[in-house]
């Protein structure tokens, strides 16, 4: 089955400025989660804005469910919902007639039992005759997500959702999220929440400086780039590591008392064993033991540092 969405070979240079996206290629599968992440500037704004008609590409083509973005741009961009990070809103419309109206610019008929369902679902059916201008900052922000989803979209874009809402709607919000994956529809999100993203997506983009440098399956990326991190709580502390040690990575922490070793996570022979051995010999004793992962954030920080 070919990709729900496809970027073959996408530029964007502005005139004002130096080049935004250096030849994009991605393409998304049928109701998968893909998170796209990068520091501020890096082009994640920009390539969701081209995808879903905001932007024009320099060079390059998009195609969403098959539609061209450009020749055939109504029947792409009916197959996108897109919630901005800035809230947009009429503030003098009530909540209702907002998700209505936002559902028949994509020329759907009116579905009460629809635009009700979603309501519920993101706590808004208490506020559908409120006036938008009524709410607060965290409700404004579902009923943008109400609006996205108001013509049934096949795909959903989440631009930073859950920049400075609370934690009921951010939970909420992926509630939400895991349910429209249940029923088919891809999801793909920009965040600072790496953790979010971990936890969340199936595959990661990483984007930096307009190129996109990385993408894998977050499972996968964690085991190839992961790395593992033992600590020893020394008994007695170190000025220095002694010479006998130095085959090793290791490093040492809080004035001498910690001793950290650092190795792949997915390697074979992690030399522990004969650390642990050397140690013994050197009469090197320790009363703790500790043991970490790194995360996804770790991966990403490490990424993106030969490119600072």
């Amino acid at each position: 089955m070919p990709p729900i969405l496809s970027v073959a070979a996408v530029t964007k240079t502005y005139k004002s400025g130096p080049r935004a996206l250096d030849t994009i290629d991605l393409a998304i599968e049928r109701g998968e989660i893909f998170a796209l992440l990068g520091p501020n500037g890096a082009g994640k704004t920009t390539l969701i804005s081209i995808i879903c008609g905001i932007v024009t590409a320099t060079s390059g083509q998009v195609l969403v469910d098959g539609h061209d973005i450009v020749h055939d741009y109504r029947a792409a961009r009916a197959k996108v919902g897109l919630v901005p990070q800035e809230i947009s809103l009429d503030i003098f419309t009530t909540v209702w007639n907002t998700v209505c109206f936002s559902r028949g610019l994509f020329g759907r008929r009116p579905d009460r039992p629809y635009i009700e369902r979603i309501l519920r679902d993101l706590s808004l059916w208490e506020k559908r005759d409120s006036r938008v201008m009524e709410l607060s900052g965290g409700m404004k922000r579902r009923v943008m997500i109400a609006k996205a989803l108001s013509h049934e979209p096949d795909i959903l874009f989440l631009d930073e959702p859950t920049a400075g809402v609370d934690v009921n709607l951010r939970r909420d919000m992926w509630a939400l999220v895991r349910g429209l994956r249940d029923k088919g529809v891809t999801v793909i999100l920009t965040t600072h929440y790496i953790e979010e993203a971990e936890e969340m997506a199936d595959r990661v983009g990483v984007i930096n400086g307009g190129r996109l440098i990385l993408v894998d399956e977050t499972a996968a990326l964690m085991r190839k780039l992961g790395k593992r991190r033992l600590t020893f709580v020394l008994q007695q502390p170190l000025q220095a590591i002694p010479a006998e040690l130095w085959v090793w990575p290791l490093a040492l922490e809080e004035q001498g008392h910690r001793l950290t070793y650092s190795f792949a996570a997915n390697a074979e022979d992690n030399g522990i064993a004969a650390l642990l051995r050397r140690m013994s010999e050197l009469g090197i004793g320790f009363k703790d033991l500790e043991t970490s992962t790194s995360s996804l954030e770790d991966i990403f920080v490490s990424l993106l540092e030969p490119a600072a």
